[in-house]
């Protein structure tokens, strides 16, 4: 039977809530809850508003059916919930639970019924691939966040791996990092998307959790309004991309850090670092790493961060503490796998 997930409810204090499914009218309503639920969930970066309309855009997401939106009785949206499967399922199904609650209407039971029909609807959409092979649900909460992580425990949820950011003062002096020999550091251009694309799914292709990158997906990150070419640098033998380390720049993220029409505490986010698989051991991510953290220097940012998963393989985390990055906050990765 289909997850309709629609209908009133009455809530702690008696107030009714209704679900329904979002509209892209709605995406004013729904960056409003995101970004409140931002400053108390994760104060150091904010969730820009085109994340939230590539939802109405994704090819593999039918808004009507993959939606919802928690309103109150004036119609107010005061939280949202998506189910999402990755469109590709060669190497393993995966769904993926996103939602939050205005922070002033929490621990009302708004949260659970959004993540109950969430997390059925992913469920369906997983039977409703056909397809075959191990499958799992995974949600990304903030560690601080311990309803959200009670709520998908109650759904079945576990935690399997823990997520740390790092962030790196550029003004602390850094070590110059040579290219290995025979390659070449430039900065990224367009016309490498494709090859970038299909060199990140080689460089990730054993990591935790991880499936290959869609041509749509990556087109919206690199053609989107955040990726900085100039930052981000590639990695080149006889002009085959074998590294890369791409970089971006969200000026909200300033804001939410103290730093509003201030040069102060400027922050480049490292989106993406990896070597192909048959050029590791080499020196290539410390080498594409450091040429990125020049040109940020060199832009005026003041600040690099990025995400790393604590126990990856590639012993990521210490390359990172290597070249200057401390650990900030963590996110836990909950996991239901059938």
């Amino acid at each position: 039977m289909a997850v309709q997930g629609c209908g009133s409810r009455a809530y702690a204090g008696g107030m009714t809530i209704r679900l329904r499914p979002a509209t892209v009218d709605d995406l004013d309503g729904i960056h409003a809850v995101v970004v409140a639920a931002d400053r108390i969930d994760h104060p150091t970066w904010v969730t820009p508003r085109e994340d939230l309309e590539e939802v109405f855009e994704l090819s593999h997401v039918d808004p009507a059916l993959d939606t919802r939106v928690a309103v109150d009785p004036d119609d107010e949206i005061i939280g949202f919930a998506w189910a999402m499967v990755h469109p590709d399922t060669t190497a393993g199904i995966h769904g993926y639970l996103h939602g939050t609650v205005h922070p002033d209407r929490r621990r009302q039971g708004i949260g659970r019924q959004l993540l109950a029909w969430s997390h059925d609807r992913t469920r369906e959409l997983i039977a409703a691939t056909g397809a075959e092979g191990p499958a799992a649900i995974f949600q990304y909460v903030d560690e601080t966040n311990t309803d959200a992580v009670r709520l998908g425990e109650r759904r079945g949820l576990r935690t399997e791996r823990w997520f740390s950011s790092m962030q790196r003062d550029l003004s602390e002096p850094a070590a110059e990092v040579a290219a290995p020999d025979g390659v070449d550091l430039v900065p990224y251009t367009p016309e490498r998307s494709e090859d970038v694309r299909l060199a990140r799914n080689d460089a990730f292709r054993d990591h935790w959790g991880s499936l290959p990158s869609t041509a749509e997906r990556w087109s919206k990150f690199v053609d989107g309004p955040f990726l900085r070419p100039d930052l981000s640098t590639l990695a080149l033998r006889d002009g085959r991309v074998v590294a890369f380390c791409l970089a971006s720049v969200n000026e909200e993220d300033w804001a939410a850090l103290g730093a509003p029409n201030t040069y102060i505490d400027l922050i480049g986010y490292i989106d993406l670092i990896g070597v192909i698989r048959d050029e590791r051991g080499r020196g290539l991510a410390p080498a594409v790493i450091a040429r990125t953290l020049a040109a940020a220097l060199d832009a005026g940012l003041e600040q690099a961060v990025l995400d790393v998963d604590t126990a990856s393989k590639t012993g990521a985390n210490t390359l990172y503490e290597r070249l200057g990055f401390r650990a900030t906050h963590r996110q836990q990765a909950l996991v239901e796998r059938f």
